[in-house]
């Protein structure tokens, strides 16, 4: 079996480390052990490593059998019909090209449906086909926004897979208990046993389980081992009060302004503020109605606005912080912080009586409403207020493309969030009909979806127009990909008109009509694609 005639003296101490060693550096530095140096080495060298590796494997001893693994949980939810379980096949099996620059074709984006598929699959209770688990999850792996709907898809099987295989631990750490299993409500020993032994992530497993279904008992449980925790991991249980926040949670709160951490003191004083009824709440509304009032002595009323001129011990315990951002006054600073802390409610009392409408109509002197107004805009987020969020939000026809304290997209993204979906759809339908799609895309992404009727035909019809006026498709390519994915399908039909090439006017840019019928083509694909997921997804009727 030997390659060469050089003779290998099998009794030299030629161990596995020292073979390794001296392919490493190469037999033209290290000779092997028993041969000479010179051409034949290399061939020595295998040959020293095939009789090692024969010596190592007759020397092994047979290895105690491993426990076999247990098999995968069941999975009780009914299966998928079989026309679903072929178009998840193919939903998982695409592969989103490289972009081809401003052109993108009119085959559908598969993997762009994928969200809606799950979303669709899990509100009608399917399981996932075991064959289909690995890809799933490999999916879920690459996109973070998918996990959430893809595991409850793939059910307990996933974390079955989970520990099993390294790639997709992240299952496990997504999944409430899926690194050890929650005890039940009624199990306190093995409840506190996970809170006082388990790993971090387990203890926030747990935390979370055991809030949901208890708030009040969730909150006793943190509490037991509060005073030991980590500064990281205290701010990490924080927040997981935000989820059923009640009033009753006010005393712990409150005992947590005193925290060592600042991070874990603004956290408490954001939980607090969010709690109109709260003492904390009470002490803003004090601070900041000291700040704002209303001139009457004016022909015309106005609100006047004597900020802070120090921020003492007591603000900072109650989370307002003192060194301002850079570029920022501290006076403004301090306002903006005390006002947006303070319940939107107390404002009526403390203005006149007047409804939020009213108090933001008011001007405000001293080029102060800039400052103030944006307060009212987080306060109003921050405490869910859709009377507030209307009122600063405004029309959506004002001139101003949006109302007088939405000073940005994000900012009106984000009070548009505190509206029902209804309302919000209405909203930004007439912001597009008014302004067009140029700011409208940040504002679509917080309405429900499939669009309501009215917000689908603005955006149809602001495409139609931007389309007749010439220009590449490519500046609207944001917006087409929502529509893809939001407009109704039923809106299909409606858009057949749009697939032709229309007349080009003189001042279109060349070979714009093209690219506008093939970006239409594509819409109308998708949703039918879109359509067809859903009827198959359908249960089958006898």
């Amino acid at each position: 079996m030997s390659r060469t005639t050089t003779a290998v003296d099998a009794s030299l101490p030629a161990t596995w480390e020292e073979l390794v060693t001296t392919a490493l550096l190469g037999t033209d530095r290290r000779t092997p052990a028993g041969s000479a140096p010179g051409p034949d080495a290399p061939s020595a060298l295998l040959d020293a490593a095939a009789v090692e590796t024969v010596r190592r494997r007759a020397g092994l001893r047979p290895a105690r059998a491993a426990e076999r693994p247990r098999p995968a949980p069941d999975d009780s939810r009914p299966p998928l019909p079989p026309a679903a379980a072929r178009r998840l096949a193919m939903l998982l099996a695409d592969r989103p090209g490289a972009s081809g620059g401003g052109r993108r074709g009119t085959a559908p984006d598969l993997m762009e449906l994928l969200p809606q598929w799950l979303a669709a699959a899990n509100a009608r209770g399917f399981a996932a086909p075991p064959a289909e688990l690995p890809a799933l999850l490999d999916a879920a792996r690459g996109r973070t926004d998918l996990r959430p709907a893809a595991l409850r898809f793939a059910g307990p099987r996933a974390l079955w897979l989970a520990r099993l295989n390294p790639d997709w631990r992240f299952a496990l750490r997504s999944t409430p208990g899926g690194g050890a299993s929650v005890p039940g409500p009624h199990d306190t020993e093995g409840i506190q046993r996970l809170w006082q032994e388990g790993l971090f992530a387990e203890r926030v497993a747990l935390l979370t389980a055991v809030r949901s279904r208890d708030p009040a008992a969730g909150r006793d449980l943190l509490a037991t081992t509060w005073a030991t925790e980590r500064a990281e991991d205290r701010l990490m249980f924080l927040d997981s009060l935000r989820a059923g926040l009640r009033p009753d949670d006010e005393p712990f709160l409150e005992g947590a302004l005193a925290d060592r951490s600042r991070n874990v003191r603004a956290t408490a004083a954001e939980l607090l503020s969010a709690l109109p009824g709260s003492a904390l709440a009470g002490r803003m509304a004090v601070r900041a109605g000291a700040c704002v009032a209303v001139d009457r002595t004016r022909d015309v009323p106005e609100i006047v606005v004597e900020a802070p001129h120090e921020c003492d011990a007591g603000m900072e315990r109650d989370g307002v912080l003192a060194k301002a951002p850079a570029g920022r006054g501290e006076r403004s600073w301090w306002l903006g912080q005390l006002v947006e802390a303070a319940p939107l409610g107390s404002w009526s009392r403390r203005l006149g009586g007047r409804t939020p409408q009213q108090i933001v109509a008011l001007p405000v002197a001293d080029d102060w409403q800039g400052e103030l107004h944006a307060a009212w805009c987080r306060a109003a987020v921050r405490q869910r207020d859709a009377a507030w969020s209307r009122a600063l939000l405004g029309e959506p026809s004002a001139p101003e493309a949006g109302g007088p304290g939405a000073v940005s997209l994000a900012e009106r993204a984000k009070l548009l969030g505190t509206l029902d979906a209804a309302e919000r759809a209405e909203w930004v339908a007439g912001f597009i009909e008014t302004h067009g799609l140029s700011e409208a895309f940040q504002l679509l992404g917080v309405c429900a979806t499939p669009w309501a009727a009215p917000l689908g035909r603005a955006v149809v019809d602001a495409l139609n127009i931007a389309r007749d006026a010439g220009s590449y498709p490519w500046s609207f390519s944001g917006v087409m990909g929502l529509a893809e994915r939001c407009l109704d399908p039923s809106e299909a039909g409606r858009l057949d008109a749009l697939l032709a090439i229309p007349d080009e006017p003189e001042n279109a840019s060349p070979g714009a009509g093209g690219y506008w019928s093939e970006a239409f083509q594509r819409l109308v694909t998708t949703l039918r694609l879109r359509a067809a997921m859903l009827r198959e997804l359908a249960p089958a009727t006898s």
